[in-house]
């Protein structure tokens, strides 16, 4: 497939495919990166998400952010290391700004954007580019194939999910919302499960890079039913929106 260059946007949370992504952009690289795409047609304002890897480069609990133990340093790449490549995982997800809202400082300069962004496709990661205001990257898109027998697992997962789900709100002493719909698209629905289980990043990830739907819906399967098991004896995890991502301070 043919690669294309995108502005490439860090993040310490794992985006998906159908997924919205609620921003709060405030860093200087970041802020420029959402002038240029507020500048551009809106069919064009398309950004690649990637997840940070762990390690020095990341701050544990602000996605996005470098490390603030780090000493500080200016740039597209600060916080990233000299290979910047090397701090990210290698496939992530295309987002498509729907909204860019300027924040005014109230002097004449932008005070950061809010954003509101959708995820629409996998992408793969082949090079990093320091040398602008932002990173840029260089990824070819990724087909999402079926696989064998993705039916009949989206069965399995909607059956395992809605136990999950009851699972974690007995957790929370939460009454279950009834008539939420699923959808039928095996493919969509393997993006959402993964959007909404609560799992670490590297769990999310090894969803994301699965080869094909079907195996994602099989990964799905073996976490649920593991997950369940777990709140049944540990009913300590928290609870998530099953359409939207965290907002993220950038």
């Amino acid at each position: 497939m043919t690669s294309v260059r995108l502005p490439l946007f860090p993040l310490n949370s794992v985006l998906f495919p159908g997924l919205v992504l609620p921003l709060n952009v405030f860093e200087a690289r970041y802020r420029a990166m959402m002038r240029d795409l507020r500048a551009a047609p809106e069919e064009d304002r398309r950004f690649a998400v990637i997840a940070i890897r762990d390690g020095r480069e990341v701050a544990p609990t602000a996605p996005g952010l470098p490390d603030a133990t780090l000493p500080a340093g200016d740039g597209p790449a600060a916080g990233f290391g000299d290979d910047p490549i090397r701090a990210f995982h290698a496939v992530g997800c295309i987002a498509d700004a729907a909204t860019i809202r300027e924040k005014s400082s109230g002097s004449g300069s932008d005070s950061g954007y809010e954003v509101l962004a959708t995820g629409t496709t996998r992408f793969r990661l082949h090079s990093v580019d320091a040398s602008g205001p932002y990173l840029t990257a260089e990824l070819t898109e990724l087909a999402e194939d079926q696989g064998e027998g993705a039916g009949a697992l989206a069965s399995g997962v909607v059956r395992a999910f809605r136990t999950y789900q009851k699972r974690l709100a007995w957790a929370h002493e939460r009454t279950l919302s009834s008539g939420q719909d699923l959808p039928a698209d095996p493919s969509v629905l393997s993006y959402l499960v993964a959007a909404a289980a609560v799992l670490d990043v590297p769990a999310k990830q090894r969803l994301l890079e699965a080869p094909d739907t079907a195996a994602r819906l099989g990964q799905e399967l073996k976490l649920l039913r593991h997950e369940s098991a777990l709140l049944d004896k540990l009913p300590s995890l928290p609870a998530v929106d099953l359409t939207r991502q965290p907002n993220s301070p950038n």
